[in-house]
């Protein structure tokens, strides 16, 4: 076999990858869908639902309870604030940071948004059974060991900004 012929697709790899882009178009239309009705990224609209679950929190808790880098989050935060959707409240929280709070407007955004909000793929983990998590986490890594070109600061990225 010379360099340009490529060995032909293992069946399962080809049903894998397929199930793959299943998975990526399915995020992909549910982040479109929620920018074109709501008028904000599908992150953003996360980031408010956090907001509205935890009133007052700062950008530190924030970006913890979405698993995101602390940089992502306060460029997110400064986005909605100069959008009109959020307010800093310039008070100290637990970790001495100014909290962040919903304004009427935003309260509207997510009373009309389509869940869920923090993604279809979050929720759809969130919904398997332990044993499937596990075994789920376990392939993937083994996937992701075979990647000849990683970007391991993604893991802290939300789908919808990749």
């Amino acid at each position: 076999m010379t360099l340009t012929q490529k060995a032909p697709a293992h069946p399962t790899a080809a049903a894998v990858l397929g199930q793959f882009r299943v998975i990526y178009g399915s995020v992909r239309q549910h982040f479109q869908y929620i920018e074109e009705h709501c008028g904000v990224s599908g992150s953003q609209l996360w980031l408010l639902d956090e907001i509205a679950r935890a009133p007052g929190a700062g950008a530190s808790e924030l970006a913890t309870r979405m698993s995101i880098h602390q940089t992502l989050c306060r460029d997110l935060l400064a986005r909605l604030e100069a959008q009109g959707l959020i307010f800093c409240s310039h008070t100290k929280g637990e970790q001495g940071e100014d909290g962040f709070h919903l304004t009427e407007h935003a309260a509207q955004v997510l009373a009309a948004a389509p869940g869920p909000t923090e993604g279809v793929l979050p929720q759809a983990l969130q919904g398997l059974p332990d044993d499937t998590l596990e075994g789920l986490h376990l392939g993937l890594a083994e996937v992701i060991a075979q990647l000849t070109v990683r970007a391991p600061a993604s893991a802290k990225t939300p789908l919808a900004d990749l």
